[in-house]
C-alpha cells in the first residue's frame, strides 16, 4: 500500500540512481558496491522481519477452523 504513495523529492534511492558514476575511480566504485550490498542485506533482513511480524499477527487473529 505504501508503494502507492508518491516519493518525497529528496528520495535517497532516486539520488543514488541519478548520481553520475563517471568521475568515480575504480576504488570508489568498489566501495560503493560494498556499501550498497550491505544495504541490500539490511533491507532483505527487514523484509524478513516484517513478513514474520505479519505472519504472527495473522496467526493471532485467524479464526479457528471448524471441524
Amino acid at each position: 500500500m505504501d508503494d502507492m504513495l508518491p516519493r518525497p523529492k529528496n528520495d535517497v534511492v532516486q539520488s543514488l540512481t541519478r548520481q553520475d558514476l563517471e568521475p568515480l575511480s575504480q576504488l570508489e566504485l568498489q566501495a560503493r558496491i560494498q556499501i550498497l550490498t550491505a544495504e541490500i542485506a539490511r533491507t532483505e533482513a527487514q523484509i524478513t522481519l516484517a513478513a514474520d511480524v505479519k505472519a504472527g499477527a495473522e496467526a493471532l487473529f485467524r479464526k479457528p477452523s471448524a471441524g
